[in-house]
């Protein structure tokens, strides 16, 4: 059975909504950051890092990530929404690990989720349920 994490934009989040190239262009980010944390240890840890390929179909609501080693299989991103902590609709980002997934697509996708959910200051529900809350709250 497959598995959801949500990226939730709620009140004191940077951004309201994200679109599909939006959520790209994240994980572009989380690529480039890593690769130059590699340059500066002068070692290829963008590979490493972030050891997938992204792909499209020619469904727009989606895409996924495809892993280029046998221990990454796939993690699907798409916008959404979701309900928040306070009860009211919000958009997200809905992170999927289907059956096929491995442990190793599921630690990337929290890395990836945590990364994701920090920039944008927003409240993250993980794959097991448990929310970290990344937006300022009173």
């Amino acid at each position: 059975m497959s598995q959801s994490a949500y990226i939730k934009f709620v009140q004191g989040s940077s951004v309201e909504m994200l679109t599909l190239e939006g959520i790209k262009d994240q994980l572009l980010h989380y690529r480039e950051q890593t690769a130059l944390t590699g340059s500066q240890l002068e070692w290829n840890y963008a590979e490493a890092a972030f050891p997938y390929t992204i792909e499209s179909k020619q469904d727009e609501r989606w895409f996924y990530l495809k892993g280029i080693n046998p221990l990454y299989k796939h993690i699907i991103f798409g916008p959404s929404e979701a309900e928040s902590a306070s009860g009211a609709v919000v958009s997200c980002i809905q992170v999927v690990l289907p059956v096929e997934a491995t442990h190793g697509d599921k630690a990337k996708a929290n890395e990836l989720c945590k990364f994701i959910a920090g920039r944008l200051k927003a409240e993250l529900t993980m794959f097991n349920g448990r929310t970290l809350y990344f937006n300022p709250r009173k």
